[in-house]
C-alpha cells in the first residue's frame, strides 16, 4: 500500500510539472523566438523593460486561470456552458481554429529547425517531426510521454540558449537598470508579448492538463498556483535568457541578418556549434508547440461526446496529420491565416478569460464552495482589462485582410 501511495504521488508530481512545461514550452514556440529578436534588434537594452512587465501580466492571468479551472474540475468550454448555454462552442470554435493554424506554423518551425540543425530538406524534416508527435499519442500512457518529452526538451532549451548567452557577453548591467528604468517603453512589444505567452490555447494548455490528470478540487489550490507560477516563470526565464544572448551579439555592433536574425546571432555568438545549437532549440520550441497546441485544441471537444472522448488520442493524432498535410502541400504557415488566427486569438482571451472571472465572482456552486480571494479576482480584472485592450487592436488584423 506504501508503495502505491508513493507512486502515485510521484505520478501526481509528474503530471503537474508537465502541466508546466507543457504551458511553458506551448508559448516558446518560433513565432516566440522571432519576436524576442526582432524586438531586441530594434529596442536593444530597452526590451528588458517590455519582458518584465509581460511577465508580470501573464501571471496575472496565469493564477486566476488556473486556479478556477482547477478548483472547478470544469474545462474553460464547460464552464463557458454552464454561464451561457453556446458560448462554450464559441469559445471552442475559436480555440480549435487558431490552434490549427498555428500548429502549421509549429510545423514549419519543426522543419526550418531540423534544416539548420541537420540540413534536411524542410518537407522531410516536417513529416519526420510530425510522425514524432504521433508516436507520442499511439504510446498507451500517452499523458506521461508527453509530461516526459516536454520537461526533457523545456530544460534542455533553456540550457543551451543560457550557453549561448554567457559566450555573447551580454551588458548585464544595463540590462538589469533598463528593466525598471527604461530609455523607451514600447507598448506594442508589451502587448505582443502578452499575447503570445498568454493567447488562445496557451491560456488554457497547462490547466485542462491538471484537469485531465484529475488534480483538480479546493484542496488543490496550493499545488495549482505554484504550478501556474512556475510555468509562467519558466516561459520567462526562457524569453530573459534569449534576450541576453541576441542583446550580447548587437550591443557588439553586429547587424544581424534580416531573413533569419536569431540564428545569425547564434552564430556569432558561438560559431558553427551556435548555429547547430540554435536548430535544436527551435525544433526544440517547435515540437513542443506542435504537442501544446494539438493537445490542448483537441481537449476543447472532447467534453461535448463521449465518443469524441473515447477517441481523444485519435483525434490529436488527426489533428498534427491535418496541421502537417497542410503544410506540405503549402510548404509554408499561410500568411493570411496566420493573421486572422492571431486576431481571433486576440479576441478569445477576452471573452474566454472574462467567463472564469465571472465565475470566480459570481459562480461559487461551480467552484464547489471555494471562496475566491478578492485581491486575486482584483488582479484578474484589471488584467482583464488590458486584455480588452489587446482585443481591440487584433481586430486590426481582420481588418486588414478584408483591404
Amino acid at each position: 500500500m506504501a508503495d502505491q501511495t508513493t507512486t502515485g504521488t510521484a505520478l501526481r508530481r509528474g503530471t503537474l510539472l508537465g502541466a508546466v512545461f507543457l504551458m511553458a514550452t506551448s508559448a516558446i514556440g518560433p513565432g516566440f523566438i522571432t519576436q524576442t529578436t526582432q524586438f531586441t534588434i530594434r529596442l536593444g537594452a530597452a526590451f528588458a523593460f517590455a519582458i518584465l512587465l509581460s511577465i508580470l501580466i501573464d501571471i496575472a492571468v496565469q493564477l486566476n486561470v488556473w486556479r478556477i479551472i482547477g478548483v472547478s474540475g470544469l474545462r474553460a468550454q464547460d464552464l463557458g456552458n454552464r454561464v451561457l448555454p453556446g458560448l462554450g462552442y464559441v469559445m471552442a470554435a475559436l480555440v480549435v481554429f487558431g490552434g490549427l493554424v498555428f500548429n502549421i506554423g509549429n510545423v514549419a518551425g519543426t522543419s526550418l529547425g531540423l534544416d539548420a540543425l541537420l540540413g534536411l530538406d524542410v518537407k522531410v524534416g516536417g513529416a519526420l517531426s510530425a510522425l514524432v508527435a504521433v508516436a507520442i499519442f499511439l504510446s498507451r500512457r500517452a499523458g506521461v510521454a508527453m509530461d516526459r518529452l516536454v520537461v526533457v526538451l523545456g530544460v534542455l532549451m533553456i540550457g543551451m540558449t543560457l550557453y549561448v548567452a554567457a559566450t555573447s557577453a551580454p551588458p548585464l548591467g544595463t540590462a538589469l537598470r533598463q528593466s525598471v528604468w527604461p530609455d523607451t517603453i514600447d507598448f506594442l512589444a508589451i502587448t505582443t508579448l502578452i499575447g503570445g505567452t498568454v493567447g488562445g490555447y496557451i491560456t488554457y494548455a497547462g490547466a485542462h492538463r491538471l484537469v485531465d490528470a484529475g488534480i483538480t478540487g479546493p484542496a488543490e489550490v496550493a499545488r495549482v498556483s505554484r504550478g501556474s507560477v512556475t510555468a509562467l516563470l519558466v516561459t520567462g526565464v526562457m524569453r530573459i535568457v534569449l534576450f541576453l544572448a541576441v542583446l550580447g551579439v548587437v550591443a557588439g555592433g553586429v547587424a544581424l541578418a534580416a531573413d533569419n536574425p536569431t540564428a545569425d546571432a547564434f552564430r556569432h555568438a558561438a560559431g558553427e556549434v551556435g548555429l547547430r545549437l540554435f536548430g535544436m532549440i527551435l525544433w526544440a520550441a517547435a515540437i513542443t508547440s506542435v504537442l501544446g497546441a494539438s493537445y490542448t485544441s483537441v481537449s476543447f471537444l472532447v467534453t461535448f461526446s463521449p465518443a469524441l472522448a473515447r477517441r481523444r488520442n485519435w483525434l490529436v493524432i488527426g489533428f498534427i496529420a491535418l496541421s502537417t498535410g497542410i503544410f506540405l502541400l503549402l510548404n509554408q504557415a499561410p500568411a493570411t491565416l496566420l493573421v486572422l488566427a492571431g486576431a481571433l486569438n486576440g479576441l478569445i482571451l477576452p471573452v474566454g478569460f472574462g467567463v472564469l472571472l465571472w465565475v470566480a465572482a459570481r459562480r461559487r456552486d461551480l467552484l464547489g464552495g471555494y471562496r475566491y480571494p478578492r485581491w486575486l479576482l482584483g488582479v484578474g480584472v484589471l488584467a482583464w482589462l488590458l486584455t480588452l485592450y489587446l482585443g481591440w487592436n487584433s481586430l486590426s488584423g481582420i481588418a486588414a485582410l478584408w483591404r
